[in-house]
């Protein structure tokens, strides 16, 4: 299911993400590659606030439905 579906303060694993390579390369780095922990902190208007390892990243719902746990 994407990341937009997860619960708020519930850690979840990243399985895959979808999309073109440039985005999947974006993702990347910013911390989102599979395997790894991401915790959704709050939503706010759609948009997501994502704790990933040591930092917060926004995430707007089109990005964050690329992300598959």
């Amino acid at each position: 299911m994407p990341l937009t579906m997860a619960n708020i303060g519930e850690p979840v694993v990243i399985r895959r993400i979808t999309g073109r390579d440039q985005v999947r390369r974006h993702l990347a780095e910013l911390g989102f590659v599979a395997d790894s922990t991401v915790t959704v902190l709050n939503r706010l208007a759609g948009n997501l606030i994502l704790q990933v390892k040591d930092s917060r990243v926004a995430l707007d719902s089109t990005l964050a439905s690329r992300i598959m746990i």
